[in-house]
């Protein structure tokens, strides 16, 4: 006789995230909650009373993070899905109406349909590694943008002044590095990750932390799953004899910035292996942005397989 407890069936409740207030959809009926400490309280308190809730809520931008925070460490799953995702998932149902209620209760219903799985609690380096690479790169496109603004600066005074700005920034992305550098070293294992992967041709240690940090899954995925996440993968248009033009798209955009830079170098080192396999397909006829692409997906690629090879050894 099997005497194990049987296991609660899921009930996904949607969650819409705003930067003041949370708005909870939760049996039918509508809650407003402020998405502060206290708020986070009384929302853990309302799906405690709920056997087998399992809160479903959007990517925000950043404003989802406190609230994730909040139920990872109350012990509770949550699920934050691609917001394309479930505004595509309405559309489907005929729902062209928005506003927070309707959003929450759109959520549920995408819980029920899909059963998302619970978004894993991010190990506290990885997570601080991340935020750090990230605002990295928010600061190199700040530069970039003040390159772009000089080249039509015609004042000296405003000349000067963007120098300096530029200079304050480079200075910022120096202490950024400084603090990534500080964290690597005291956590060894992640620095030895890392510098498997600075070995492959092409990767520097900025590109090889970055594509870590936002890309943690790396080393326990298939190549297609690999590409899939980084949007690298190229999708089919297909329709009946009708053929359309492949192109890559949705995954991590910032694991793709970190790579495109890397794959131009490598396009240029035509005594590389990814070199060569750029130089075949151009001489093939493809487009250069397409043999990057696909310089890309086999760069990302072999950094899965380190990885895994790395695994292996230190087991």
């Amino acid at each position: 006789m099997n005497n194990l407890p049987e296991k609660t069936a899921a009930v996904y409740i949607g969650l819409d995230i705003a930067k003041a207030t949370l708005q909870l959809h939760c049996q039918n009926q509508q809650t407003t909650l402020p998405n502060n400490a206290q708020g986070h309280i009384r929302l853990i308190k309302r799906l405690r009373a709920v056997p087998g809730a399992h809160l479903v809520c959007e990517a925000t931008g950043g404003y989802e993070r406190s609230v994730v925070a909040a139920f990872h460490a109350a012990n509770l799953p949550v699920s934050v899905v691609n917001p394309a995702q479930v505004r595509h998932f309405a559309l489907a149902q005929g729902r062209r109406a928005k506003n927070d209620p309707l959003d929450a209760a759109v959520l549920t219903a995408y819980g029920h349909a899909l059963q998302p799985a619970p978004t894993p609690v991010p190990e506290a380096v990885l997570a601080e590694l991340r935020a750090l690479v990230q605002w990295r790169d928010q600061l190199k496109e700040q530069r970039a943008r003040l390159r772009m603004q000089t080249e039509h600066l015609t004042l000296r005074f405003a000349l000067r002044q963007q120098a300096k700005l530029i200079t304050h920034l480079e200075k910022q992305m120096a202490g950024v590095e400084a603090e990534l550098a500080r964290i690597l070293a005291l956590t060894p294992n992640v620095q030895a990750q890392v510098q498997a992967l600075i070995a492959l041709d092409g990767v520097g240690w900025i590109t090889a932390l970055s594509v870590f940090a936002q890309m943690p899954e790396l080393g326990r995925l298939n190549r297609g799953q690999t590409a899939a996440l980084a949007g690298l993968a190229p999708w089919t248009r297909q329709s009946g004899p009708w053929e359309g033009q492949r192109h890559i798209g949705g995954g991590r955009a910032g694991v793709r910035h970190a790579f495109y830079m890397s794959a131009v170098v490598l396009a240029r080192k035509t005594e590389t292996a990814l070199g060569k396999f750029y130089a075949r397909l151009r001489l093939a006829g493809k487009p250069a942005k397409v043999a990057l692409a696909a310089v890309m997906r086999k760069l990302l690629i072999q950094m899965n397989q380190t990885l895994k090879d790395h695994a292996l050894k230190t087991t």
